[in-house]
This record gives C-alpha cells, structure tokens and sequence, in this order.
C-alpha cells in the first residue's frame, strides 16, 4: 500500500503561536514590570545589541516562586522542554533560553537597587484604592529563614584578666566614663537602645539594618532553644486583609523587638492616621513601642512580659485596682478625650462587710500617661483585648504562607544583599497574588449579583 504524505496546513510552531495562554495575566496585572526593566535597557545606541529577552527573564524569576521551582537550573529545563511554559514567561520561539549566569548577572543588579521596594508600595497602594485594604488592625512579628551561605568559624577569644576587687579610683572612673562615652558613640543604629530610634529617621533606620548572615537563637514550643544562620523577615500584616504592608529582613541576631519602630514607621509614613490597633507577642513589650504607638494615637496590644520587676501592690497581674480583701476592680469604661481608664468595685463587694467602710473605694480612674505600658486601652484582661490579640494570628498565617507556598525557606544565593532580594521578591509576590485573587472574588461577586 502507497503512503502519500500530505502536507500539513500549518507547523507545530505556528501552532503554539496561535494558542494564548492566561494562566499568569492575573497576577501580571497586578503590577508594573517596567520598572525593573529600566535597569537593563543601553543608555546608548552604540555597541553590540542586548540579545536576551531581559522582560521575559524577570517575568520567569516571578513565575519560578508562583510554580514553586526549586532552583535556577531547574527552571532553565523547564523553558527548554516546555514550550507552552516558555511562552507563559514570555520568551519569543525565536528567543534563546538564558543560561544559569545571565540570571545570575540578572538578580546581581537588581540586588543592587531599590526598585523593588518602590514597586512593593505601588502595589500596596493600589490595593487601598481599591478598597482591598480597609482593616485597621497590625499584627506585627518575626519569622526566621536559613542563608545559604556557610557559618564562619568563630574567633578564639582572649582570656580576660582578672578584675581588680574593690572601688575604682577616681582616675580610673573617669577613663572607664570617658571609654564607655566612645563606645556608645560609636555604636551603629541598631546597637544602640530602642528608645534611641524613636527621633532617628525612617530612611536611616531602613538603610542601617544589618543584613549579613548570622547566629539567631529562640525557644521552640518545649522552651528549649534552637539556633540557625541566617535572617529574620519582620512583617506588619493587615489582619484582616493579610496583606503585608511593611516588612523588613535583617540579620539573625538582630532582636525582635528593634525592628518594631522601623516597621510602625514605615507603615505611618505611607498610610499616615490610617491604622488604629497595633497587636504584638511578648517579645515587644519595650516602652518606647508603646511611645511610638501613643504618637500615631494607635492602641497597643501587648502582652506584659515581666523582667525582674517586683509586684506592682495594690494591683493584680492585669494592673487592676485591688480592694483591701485583695479582690480586682471591673474594668468599666475609657474616657477618649483625657485618655482614662475606670474601674468599678469587685463583684465580691455586694456581700462584703468592709463595703460602707472608709478603706473601701467605690471606683477608680487612672489615666493611661500615668504609665503607658502598664495601663493600655483596651484595658489588659478585658474582653476587648482578648478579642484583637486573636487577631495576631493573621502574621503567624502569612509566614506559614510564605515559607510552604513562596519559598521563603529556599535561599538560592549568597550574601545578605542577594538574600534581602529573595525575601522583597517572595513578599512582593505573595501580595500580587493576594490582590490577584481578591480582584477575582470580586468580579465572580458582581457576575452573581447581575445574574
């Protein structure tokens, strides 16, 4: 039997042309990629022209995160054998895939400007336009990721001499006092105290923190502490919403709590009287967050975490009155105009025999400036408290997100500046898609209204 070959109407490669894929427009649309393609154009005509496709390259870096590609390498086998893949990212048929080092050149000068923080609050801002950002609750925390970079032996240290017992003389004081005076002086941003950064800038505290690898330490759910070489991702996320509209990455060592002014900072500066609650671990009980707190007027709720301080008489664990029986005051009401706490008598009062007596109070009214981090409103131990610190279980969800679904975990290159890359590109993402998906929700919402 005669086999005629016929000839075919069009080529596979027009065939893959010809179909459209729109598996990712959502999550493109969400945000402007010129900017970070701006670092690659040629300033001038002369020269060899640039032959990668440089906007199809960073679209791939963005998909790499979303299809939870592993590695580098493993993309590039992925655009080589799948070419419906390789036109979801961008590439022309026409294009030549990158190889493992235009990527790396790639990520090495994007690592080197900020682009990525300006396009993160574009995109925050878009989501409050469009009214996907409205709740006015923080919940502020930590989450810790490992570098790839390997951890330097430590330096043997000196024995110290013995100290000299007794009173120093005062020529010796006064250059203990003068040594201690440069040693504080020269200490950089985030050495110093934390009440140090509430009159330093926004844009210091951003460009001081340190982010090269090192030792972090913290107690797992046992109380026993673990240890890691890395970083820590600080986020304020909306608890609602949970979108992440402020967040920092430092070094591990760095503690938690010194990266809380920076963040409330950072989120006043762009969404200025717009937040009212700002919700914390133990971990950031410090007074001056509390201060900061009490100049945007917004209301702290953190639990009090005692550090070698006697009993506070005459109030319980929740800083309530307490009568002469040792019985709390109710917390009653807040006066908003002059900042002031009332609390009521005990219920154990309506049978007790001291109630008509002179030591027995009726009430109490105690004005929050008084001590701020001891008397907060919602007043500790009331209902209204333990209703908004649930909420701080919205950054506990974000970072299970990004370390099981963005690939927070997965540090791909060395050094603390490539590393900060990864974490502004997995929380940018993380965002994209969080508002891809509410502008979905919302057109399926519109679609069944008008059905």
């Amino acid at each position: 039997m005669t086999i005629v070959k016929q000839m075919s109407l069009f080529d596979i490669q027009e065939l893959l042309e010809m179909e459209s894929s729109r598996r990712f427009d959502a999550i493109f649309a969400t945000f402007d990629v010129q900017p970070i393609f701006q670092l690659f154009l040629k300033r001038t005509l002369r020269g060899a022209p640039r032959e990668l496709n440089y906007g199809a390259m960073i679209q791939s870096l963005i998909i790499r995160i979303v299809e939870r590609i592993p590695t580098i390498k493993d993309l590039i086998k992925r655009l080589v054998n799948d070419p419906l893949f390789r036109l979801d990212c961008g590439f022309l048929v026409s294009d030549v895939v990158p190889s493992e080092a235009s990527y790396s050149r790639m990520i090495d000068v994007i690592s080197q400007s900020d682009v990525l923080d300006c396009m993160q609050d574009t995109l925050i801002e878009t989501a409050f336009i469009e009214g996907f950002l409205c709740d006015e609750h923080l919940a502020i925390d930590a989450t810790h990721f490992e570098s790839r970079d390997a951890a330097k032996p430590s330096e043997k240290k000196e024995p110290t001499p013995l100290k000299k017992r007794g009173r120093k003389s005062k020529k010796e004081r006064d250059a203990w006092l003068t040594k201690q005076v440069e040693i504080k002086a020269n200490q950089s941003t985030y050495e110093k105290e934390i009440k140090d950064q509430l009159d330093t800038p926004l844009e210091t505290l951003w460009q001081d923190a340190p982010i090269e690898p090192n030792w972090g330490i913290k107690k797992n759910s046992d109380g026993k502490n673990t240890f890691w070489f890395g970083f820590k991702g600080h986020l304020a996320v909306t608890t609602k919403g949970q979108y992440i509209v402020g967040r920092l990455m430092t070094s591990a060592n760095l503690s938690d709590s010194k990266a809380a002014i920076p963040l409330l900072k950072k989120v006043e500066n762009q969404f200025p009287e717009h937040f009212t609650t700002a919700i914390f671990d133990a971990g950031y009980d410090y007074e001056p967050i509390y201060r900061q707190l009490h100049k945007y007027q917004m209301r702290a709720v953190i639990p009090y975490n005692v550090r070698n301080e006697g009993e506070y008489l005459g109030f319980d664990e929740n800083f309530r009155p307490t009568c002469v029986r040792e019985h709390s005051y109710r917390y009653d009401s807040f006066d908003e105009k002059y900042r002031t706490l009332k609390f009521t008598r005990p219920k154990q009062c309506a049978t007790c025999p001291l109630r008509d007596d002179s030591l027995c109070q009726k009430g109490f009214k105690i004005k929050c400036d008084t001590d701020l981090r001891k008397f907060t409103y919602p007043a500790r131990g009331s209902e209204l408290w333990k209703q908004l610190y649930k909420e701080r279980t919205a950054v506990e969800r974000v970072n299970a997100y990004l370390k099981q679904y963005f690939q927070l975990n997965n540090v791909r290159h060395r050094t603390g500046r490539k590393a900060k890359l990864h974490f502004n590109l997995v929380t940018f993402i993380y965002n994209a898609c969080k508002l891809a998906v509410d502008r979905l929700n919302a057109f399926s919402q519109v679609q069944i209204q008008a059905a």
